[in-house]
């Protein structure tokens, strides 16, 4: 396994696979850690130790990470982890790591309605993405949505997540579709076709990874209108949007908590800082975001509590804060995700984010809901 450094010092794994569906997207977490741990080693690195990461070639089912885990906790003895992406890999994991006692932090959106006492959450939970995005469609394009998913439980858990918030507000699902991995272009324009006939206000998409540009190229052939009839998405980001043409994703909208285009000073720096790692038009996306300040709080958790014992590790990363890319981030003690910035952007076209819509402050994480709903919030 490689290293970052090849100096003593706490040792961390990443479990991002290259090699799995949400490949692309899981190589610009990994990029953005590894931008974070070298940021901290070169600043004295934590209790005068550097971060020490392994990052093993992981291959792309669930049980690859689960075995992945399973080596660095039993062999390389690591004191944390860092990764895994799709909701199917996480949940293979989190056994491993309740059993070791070893945190995960785990930088990636989710369905939410989990909670593991060794898992912290920096993904947008449904309040910081699904509310706000369902919030700007109903009110710019209307109520009635067709879902458009792949099937594994992100997808089913969000689309339920969806639909509870659109009939809150009398809003309508049309139809709900899977289509299976690595779905066909043709099997994607026979959806299309079912999209013309019954004319939905908006299409929610929760296709991952590689399948995102042939549902784009699928949408874009069938001659539909954006403007009238936009995918909306909170799983479409930088990644994926650069490997199909910018056409297609253009007029498109989006939510998280943080876009390459988002121009505070520390994010600029930020992006500034991992495209001269990586190159000038390396794409970086929320989730990347999301793996690089995670880093981060953990460092200055290990420095308050002094080290990595589970206990006072997990008192001191509720009290750490972070000035991060999106705005200040903090995580909350309770229920272990994250205070997040919401933002709602619609593609260019030239392929870029262009923000439409953000939160004023950083807002509470509710993975279950329980205080809100569509048209208003506790």
């Amino acid at each position: 396994m490689p290293t970052v450094t090849q100096a003593p010092g706490h040792a961390i794994g990443l479990l991002f696979s290259r090699r799995s569906m949400t490949g692309a997207v899981e190589t610009t977490q990994a990029q953005a850690a590894l931008l974070a741990i070298d940021e901290i080693n070169q600043h004295g690195g934590v209790l005068g130790r550097p971060l020490e990461a392994l990052l093993p070639d992981i291959g792309p089912s669930p049980d690859h990470y689960r075995q992945a885990a399973l080596q660095l906790c039993d062999e390389h003895k690591v004191q944390a982890l860092f990764g895994t992406h799709m909701s199917s890999t996480r949940k293979a994991v989190l056994p491993v790591i309740e059993s070791r006692r070893v945190p995960l932090f785990y930088p990636t959106l989710y369905e939410g309605f989990e909670y593991s006492p060794l898992c912290w959450y920096t993904g947008a939970t449904p309040n910081q993405n699904a509310l706000p995005l369902a919030r700007y469609v109903m009110a710019q394009h209307g109520k009635r949505v067709l879902f458009i998913g792949v099937p594994y439980v992100y997808p089913v858990e969000s689309n339920r997540v969806m639909r509870e918030l659109f009939e809150q507000a009398g809003g309508e699902v049309l139809d709900e579709i899977y289509l299976p991995f690595g779905a066909s272009a043709e099997q994607y324009r026979q959806v299309m076709a079912r999209v013309a006939a019954l004319a939905p206000d908006a299409i929610y998409s929760t296709v991952v990874g590689a399948d995102i540009p042939t549902l784009y190229g699928a949408y874009h052939e069938a001659g539909l209108s954006p403007q009238r009839m936009p995918i909306i998405s909170l799983s479409t980001n930088e990644a994926e949007v650069a490997l199909m043409p910018p056409a297609h994703a253009a007029g498109h909208l989006c939510a998280a908590p943080w876009f390459d285009t988002v121009e505070t000073p520390a994010s600029q720096a930020f992006v500034a800082r991992y495209r001269a790692r990586h190159g000038a038009a390396a794409p970086i996306t929320a989730a990347a975001e999301a793996a690089y300040f995670q880093v981060h709080l953990y460092a200055q958790a290990l420095a308050v509590a002094g080290g990595s014992e589970p206990n006072a590790l997990r008192e001191a990363l509720a009290q750490v804060r972070l000035q991060a890319p999106q705005g200040l981030v903090q995580l909350d003690g309770e229920t272990h995700h994250c205070w997040l910035w919401p933002r709602v952007a619609r593609l260019d076209a030239d392929g870029r984010f262009v923000i439409v819509e953000q939160a004023a402050q950083a807002q509470r994480p509710c993975p279950y809901l329980l205080d809100y709903q569509l048209g208003g919030s506790q």
